[in-house]
């Protein structure tokens, strides 16, 4: 009797580790929703927008065809956006007489949050506001920031989800300038 108990006590042991296991794999292997972000529009025609710029009038993405461009999707109140500002502005200034335009799109915001981040970082290059979030769930977008390149056809060749550092972001503008 004591041999079936501690038979069936051991039985229940491995079955709550098994158990335990298996969800601590399942966490470990699982990839944030933000990861995926706008991961299913690689190797597609970038979706065109019409938006408007903080600057005063409209930009449309089909009016840069034949150009490279970078799109970077982002907002004042998000940190690693902030850690990027300064690297998406400074390559911009470095590429913007190669023929690469950079576009900023600020997300989830207000109008003054906005503008004032693009004060506070001295950003140059265009930007425009997806208030309606048309542009965001066209791109697929799920986490901030994501930057998008687009090569002169007009295809999005690759995406960077997080914080992008200058190295990264200058190699994927030599991949879209080819």
């Amino acid at each position: 009797m004591k041999h079936r108990r501690f038979l069936g006590f051991g039985i229940l042991i491995l079955i709550v580790i098994g158990v335990v296991a298996l969800f601590s794999w399942a966490l470990a292997t699982k990839a944030p929703a933000t990861g995926t972000s706008g991961y299913a529009r690689v190797n597609l025609p970038a979706a065109d927008f019409t938006l408007p710029l903080f600057s005063g009038g409209d930009l449309a993405l089909s009016s840069l065809r034949g150009q490279p461009v970078v799109i970077n999707f982002w907002a004042s109140w998000c940190p690693p956006c902030r850690e990027e500002a300064p690297i998406l502005e400074k390559v911009w200034r470095d590429y913007k007489d190669k023929g690469v335009t950079f576009i900023g799109i600020d997300i989830q915001d207000t109008e003054a949050a906005a503008r004032a981040y693009i004060k506070e970082f001295d950003i140059t290059y265009p930007n425009v506001r997806d208030e309606k979030g048309r542009a965001t769930i066209d791109y697929g977008v799920s986490g901030i920031p994501v930057t998008f390149f687009i090569d002169r056809n007009g295809v999005i060749i690759s995406r960077w989800v997080g914080a992008i550092n200058e190295r990264l972001l200058v190699a994927r503008i030599g991949d879209i300038l080819k």
